[in-house]
């Protein structure tokens, strides 16, 4: 199972700071984030979302060590 961080606007659609998940590829976490946290998905889209700190693609596999990071865009000045 993955451990899922959430960070800033994300932490506060789901509700919480981080979890551990049972999808097996990432379009699968992407599909139920969306189902279980309705105002998550109207961010999701244009979160970055990484896998061990890199991007990769929804095919991906999701191992138990795995560590994913759901990012909102940051405004800065």
């Amino acid at each position: 199972m993955a451990t899922v961080r959430y960070f800033a606007a994300a932490e506060e659609a789901a509700g919480r700071e981080q979890e551990v998940r049972a999808e097996g590829t990432l379009g699968a976490l992407r599909d139920a984030l969306i189902v279980e946290y309705p105002t998550l998905g109207g961010i999701l889209p244009r979160c970055a979302v990484l896998v061990g700190g890199v991007r990769v693609d929804d095919a991906t596999p999701l191992g138990a060590d795995d560590l994913v990071d759901v990012l909102p865009p940051f405004a800065g000045g």
